[in-house]
């Protein structure tokens, strides 16, 4: 059960990325995009945490601080992933972000002991390979000049594993994972408040914040499945799946763009499955 659960988690946070590639594609704004996100996955957070009688844990400090560090871990991150992508190509920039789940399996492997072997070992490196694969492009340079990249990517890194794997901790703490989500989308969503003095055009604005409106649903959803296949499951087995969900994002592009792909993005998505498969087994 917690296999489906994780597969699940990484589809539904996969289409969040979708969406924000539509947007992308519509020229909307990443700022009111990433605002109506963190606006609508506060709100789900919040009515699952109401429906589900944690919402009165909110009352706990631990829960605040919980949030509070997850929160920066995702506003932070994928601030500083956007900053990275000017100064570096998406070909190194985005597996190499991602490549934060090696830091959960590490975590939950030596320092929980979750069992780990030999197949399950092979299947979470051709999902780490899917990955990686996935953000090849077609001539894109992959020469690094600017030193400010390693700075931005190295810490984005280390952002994105304070949610991913912030989420394993509180789970092993006995914290339910709702309203620490909640404060940690409110958290993110104040961030996102500031105002910026970019000049963008109305429409830019209104593309942004619904499609980012309902990105922020998914993400809710999927971040909310990911916290139940850790709780129900291995760390160690789950991040690696949820960290698949980029390839979501390349075969909505497929089927809907008409993107074609190159021979290595197509062998991302054969790894993805033969990993899961061996991961079954």
């Amino acid at each position: 059960m917690w296999l489906i659960t994780a597969i699940s988690s990484a589809i539904l946070f996969g289409l969040a990325g979708w969406w924000m590639k539509v947007s992308q594609m519509r020229g909307g704004s990443t700022k009111t995009l990433l605002l109506g996100l963190y606006a609508s996955g506060t709100l789900g957070f919040g009515v699952h945490a109401a429906l589900e009688g944690t919402l009165d844990r909110l009352s706990d400090p631990h829960i605040w601080i919980a949030g509070l560090i997850i929160g920066a871990g995702s506003a932070w991150g994928n601030a500083l992933f956007m900053k990275a992508l000017h100064f570096g190509p998406a070909s190194l920039t985005s597996p190499l972000t991602n490549m934060n789940i090696i830091l959960v399996v590490a975590m939950a492997t030596w320092w929980y002991q979750e069992p780990l072997s030999a197949s399950e070992a092979v299947g979470i490196s051709l999902l780490l390979l899917a990955v990686i694969f996935i953000a090849h492009k077609r001539k894109e340079p992959l020469t690094i000049t600017e030193k400010r990249w390693f700075l931005l990517v190295g810490t984005a890194i280390i952002m994105f594993a304070l949610r991913n794997g912030g989420l394993k901790v509180t789970e092993e703490m006995g914290f339910p994972s709702a309203p620490i989500l909640f404060i940690a989308y409110a958290v993110s969503l104040c961030w996102f408040l500031v105002p910026s003095n970019a000049p963008v055009s109305r429409n830019a604005e209104r593309t942004g914040l619904w499609l980012g409106i309902v990105a922020g649903l998914f993400s809710y959803g999927g971040l909310q499945l990911y916290a139940m296949a850790l709780a129900t499951g291995q760390a160690n087995l789950a991040a690696p799946i949820f960290a698949t969900n980029s390839l979501v994002v390349a075969a909505g592009a497929i089927l809907y763009y008409k993107e074609k792909l190159t021979f290595v993005q197509w062998t991302a998505f054969g790894c993805t499955i033969l990993g899961l498969i061996i991961i079954r087994l």
